[in-house]
């Protein structure tokens, strides 16, 4: 077995445990309610409110963890869970997520990238692969082909690595305001930090799992 499979073995079983990790410590924040007893939903709105947003609508979608703001539409969508309950997790997750919206507001750099990157990365992260063994095949004939496949995977790992200061930032953001705003006491703000650092580790473990896969791709020409 060579490095590169340690190396992704490692990574896999890095994040299968934060993974774990994160749905734990969601899962025990999620009975832990917050002081004002105000929803995921009523804390995403008035965070808005706070930071004069009042062209975004929150709303509720289906499913675990697939909270997430949407730039285009001008939503922030909070699961089920987030957008009822009045815990920790809840206010944690809808502040973050409207930390986003902040972040578009205020014209937040690496968001303005990501968001450019988005349908160039959905097209890449779908073809690459295919471009990557076609040029395989061909590569003595048409050698840029593969190539080309590269730098469209170089994309996606581009991509996720942007994503890094985004989710950091809207972290930062969400629990300055959650601080600011009394929405959490001392010892609330120390759990939904906890739980939105085990929720941006999983963005680390993603730029790490695209960086190796990007090497290992790069190594195959050598290979053939």
């Amino acid at each position: 077995m060579n490095a590169y499979w340690y190396l992704v073995i490692g990574i896999s079983i890095v994040g299968l445990l934060v993974q774990w990790k994160l749905k734990s410590v969601f899962a025990k924040y999620s009975k832990v309610m917050s002081p004002g007893g105000l929803t995921g939903a009523q804390i995403a709105q008035k965070m808005l409110n706070d930071n004069g947003i009042y062209d975004v609508s929150v709303t509720c979608v289906k499913g675990q963890l697939t909270d997430h703001y949407n730039p285009s539409k001008k939503t922030v969508n909070l699961s089920e869970v987030v957008f009822k309950m009045s815990s920790v997790s809840a206010a944690a997750v809808a502040a973050h997520e409207c930390g986003h919206a902040v972040q578009h507001k205020v014209g937040y750099a690496p968001l303005r990238l990501r968001s450019a990157l988005v349908p160039v990365v959905n097209i890449s992260s779908q073809l690459s692969m295919v471009v990557i063994i076609i040029g395989l095949l061909i590569i003595n004939i048409f050698p840029a082909l593969f190539w080309v496949g590269i730098a469209m995977f170089a994309l996606v790992f581009l991509f996720s690595v942007i994503t890094l200061p985004v989710e950091f930032n809207a972290s930062r953001r969400a629990l300055a305001w959650l601080q600011s705003s009394n929405s959490l006491g001392e010892t609330e703000l120390a759990q939904a930090k906890e739980a939105l650092r085990w929720a941006a580790s999983t963005y680390v473990v993603a730029a790490l799992s695209s960086l190796a896969s990007l090497l290992y791709y790069i190594g195959l020409e050598s290979r053939k």
